[in-house]
């Protein structure tokens, strides 16, 4: 997939799935704008990757932050092709009848919100050049309860709402919106689920996850025609002739 000229805004790009991404994104020739809260890592990625990449410090859950990062990316490269939301927490585990009300909330603000707060900022830039990308990391927590995890998997199913409703009200003018679910995926996210104990998923061998690059290189992929008879749906990586699809083995 060759990328040169696009430009990509991915958010949660510190660590994990959104630094690999970055990386992938930067190799098929995209500029990058790497957005996260933790500045200084998103510093060292964009020193690492060189003149196509650009940090961005930014709080998704506050839409003010993401509106300016968006224009921030279009004064850096001109435009704004591609969005990634991928930035997300898992944290606090706990099980319904003892959540925090404001941490619970706090959860929803970073993956439902965030999600809308990209959307929404990136749109009329999109629609205005004719078209672009919308990517949203999903999850299978979106289509069934797991325990302990009420604030993920509702903001998961919502997040997943999100690109059905962007590719509804656009895809006639040239938005693609298309989610991933890509698993149980090797990040630190799985430290902390490995962490709580709680149901089956924290009961996982580390060898049972699959690499974020695989999630940065179907990503990649999902750039292409290739992927547009999932538009306004969700690609799942457990999906084996999607993994042949990617080269992934």
């Amino acid at each position: 997939m060759d990328l040169t000229g696009k430009t990509a805004l991915i958010t949660g790009a510190s660590r994990g799935i959104g630094a690999d991404t970055a990386k992938a994104f930067a190799a098929a020739g995209a500029n990058v704008a790497l957005v996260a809260r933790g500045s200084e890592a998103i510093a060292d990625l964009a020193g690492e990757i060189g003149d196509k990449a650009v940090a961005i410090p930014c709080d998704i859950a506050r839409y003010w932050e993401v509106e300016q990062a968006v224009k921030n990316c279009v004064t850096a490269f001109g435009g704004l092709d591609i969005l990634v939301n991928n930035a997300g927490v898992i944290e606090p585990i706990s099980h319904l009848a003892q959540a925090d009300p404001d941490s619970w909330g706090g959860v929803i603000d970073i993956n439902l919100k965030g999600v809308f707060h990209g959307m929404r900022a990136a749109l009329p830039v999109m629609l205005e050049a004719g078209g672009g990308t919308i990517l949203t990391i999903g999850s299978g927590a979106a289509h069934g309860p797991v325990e302990a995890w009420s604030h993920y998997c509702a903001s998961k199913a919502g997040a997943l709402m999100l690109t059905r409703m962007a590719d509804k009200e656009n895809r006639a003018d040239g938005i693609r919106a298309i989610s991933l679910s890509p698993g149980t995926v090797a990040t630190q996210m799985q430290r902390e689920i490995k962490a709580s104990g709680v149901n089956p998923v924290s009961q996982l061998d580390w060898s049972d996850h699959i690499p974020p690059d695989w999630v940065a290189r179907t990503l990649l992929w999902m750039c292409s025609a290739e992927a547009d008879p999932w538009l306004g749906d969700e690609i799942s990586l457990r999906d084996e002739g999607v993994r042949r699809q990617v080269g992934l083995t």
